[in-house]
């Protein structure tokens, strides 16, 4: 990469590989021992590898003012997905208190056949997240119902996760609402239509595998580990007792559906129903204003003779977020410094030195895009820099810009969510309850998908090419101050 200016104190350096490989390393190894043997929070390691970070900067000439911009540049790209974050814990508690969530699993429970769950709510998950572009969107809304429902089934709660997962990032990839999608596409000049189509080769057949295995998953293991008709019935009646169970309270989640499909941004959205939900605390439970307004901010607490009833509702509220929101800063303060120092491009640039033919490009770029999100924490870098990265070598090598598109969504949006301290990773765990190495085999689609991918690099299939005269016009267009190398074709 050349040099060039970053920050008035500072300038940009090119870091030799194994140097930059320091400060990853050194995390990866303590996070998997936090992890592993003391079965602790990811935060810590995330800390040791910013300050590890920051000493290989220093010694190689960066100022410490500059590495504390760095840091707060790079909490900047987390500030909406923390403002989501709290918006889901104000969300959950006051729909919660509402009864909303309650009358989701009251009548969720009275009509899923148990055996069919995983795939119906895979498939509502997908639906829905098809229609407002947002996997983040569908899984605080349809996913906490799900996972409410699910539970009260006596399904596992990874299961559960993992279906809501697969079926909220399918919608979110597929549909031209997604912010990902669009910015894939703008990022590698790929009309958004057309980025959509090429998906299909891999994403079409992830789906099919996931819907098959949560059928067989469902028929096999579920039908004989769920909780009884009795059981059920027993649940209800807590529900009953506690709760206004009304079909009106299903126009909330309606509503605010709607209202990102109008086009609506998520964030306001989000605080309608954050709205609707405090005022039918108030209006149609009963609840008094102090109390509503804790559970917004503490969540919800119920005391029953129904301990299933009480884990399922005893949750949401601002604080019960902060653990996540935490998580989310110290990561980025890592990414930060890793992407504005120029270690991540040093890394980078290793990766492309080996990618060989379709097959090397498309796998690197997989690759690089999963590398970005365990180090930057964000998937929106993993787009971001490795389209930077590869595009002018997919046109280069006569591929088109469709499939560095695709390979960026296959690499950097699905895989995302296998990290735990990446913001995708802390929002379910916030969300769902269930952390990224418990429902990490089950989000089927998430992990089947890139894999197919990588099938398809292998034998061509779905692989789209361009002439050498469009290569040409390409690079001539948008690299014109550059002497072109001559190009490989593969």
């Amino acid at each position: 990469m050349a040099k060039k200016e970053l920050f008035e104190h500072g300038t940009k350096k090119e870091f030799n590989f194994f140097l930059a490989m320091i400060p990853l390393t050194v995390m990866v190894i303590t996070m998997l021992y936090a992890i592993v043997v003391l079965e602790t929070d990811p935060h810590l390691p995330l800390m040791i590898g910013t300050i590890t970070a920051a000493v290989v900067a220093i010694i190689s000439g960066f100022k410490f003012d500059d590495l504390e911009e760095m840091m707060y540049k790079g909490i900047r790209l987390a500030l909406p997905a923390v403002v989501i974050i709290m918006l889901v814990g104000l969300i959950i508690g006051s729909w919660i208190g509402g009864g909303i969530v309650a009358t989701m699993i009251y009548y969720g429970l009275m009509i899923i056949n148990p055996q069919y769950f995983l795939v119906t709510i895979c498939v509502i998950c997908g639906i829905v997240s098809l229609a407002i572009g947002s996997s983040w969107s569908t899984m605080a809304t349809i996913g906490v119902a799900g996972m409410g429902i699910g539970v009260s089934m006596g399904i596992n709660p990874a299961m559960i996760a993992g279906a809501v997962i697969s079926g909220s990032y399918f919608g979110d990839k597929m549909s031209p609402l997604s912010d990902t999608t669009n910015l894939a596409s703008g990022l590698t000049n790929t009309d958004l239509f057309v980025n959509i189509k090429h998906m299909l080769y891999t994403t079409i057949p992830g789906l099919i595998i996931a819907l098959i295995v949560f059928f067989f998953i469902g028929i096999n293991v579920i039908g004989t580990n769920t909780a009884s008709p009795e059981d059920i019935q027993i649940m209800l009646t807590s529900m009953d007792e506690h709760f206004v169970i009304s079909p009106w309270l299903l126009s909330v989640p309606v509503l605010v559906i709607l209202c990102i499909i109008l086009k609506i941004k998520a964030v306001p959205a989000l605080v309608i129903g954050v709205l609707l939900g405090f005022l039918c605390s108030i209006f149609v439970q009963g609840a008094t204003l102090a109390d509503s307004a804790s559970f917004l901010m503490n969540g919800f607490v119920l005391e029953s003779n129904n301990e299933m009833v009480d884990n399922l509702f005893n949750r949401g509220g601002l604080m019960e977020m902060m653990y996540t929101i935490s998580m989310t800063i110290v990561a980025m303060t890592f990414a930060g410094i890793l992407e504005y120092t120029g270690m991540l491009s040093a890394i980078m640039n290793q990766i492309l030195k080996i990618a060989k033919g379709t097959f090397g490009i498309i796998s690197a770029t997989i690759i690089s895009c999963f590398a970005t999100n365990a180090t930057c924490s964000e998937q929106y870098i993993s787009i971001v820099v490795p389209s930077r990265m590869f595009l002018r070598t997919y046109i280069e090598n006569n591929l088109h810009s469709k499939n560095l598109s695709r390979s960026l969504e296959d690499g950097g949006t699905l895989t995302s969510v296998f990290i735990p301290w990446n913001t995708c990773g802390v929002f379910i765990y916030g969300t769902l309850g269930v952390s990224a190495l418990e429902y990490a085999p089950f989000a089927i689609l998430n992990f089947t998908v890139p894999v197919i991918a990588l099938i398809l690099a292998a034998t061509g299939i779905g692989i789209a090419k361009i002439t050498s005269a469009e290569r040409d016009a390409y690079l001539a267009e948008h690299y014109p101050e550059e002497q072109q190398e001559k190009p490989v074709t593969v």
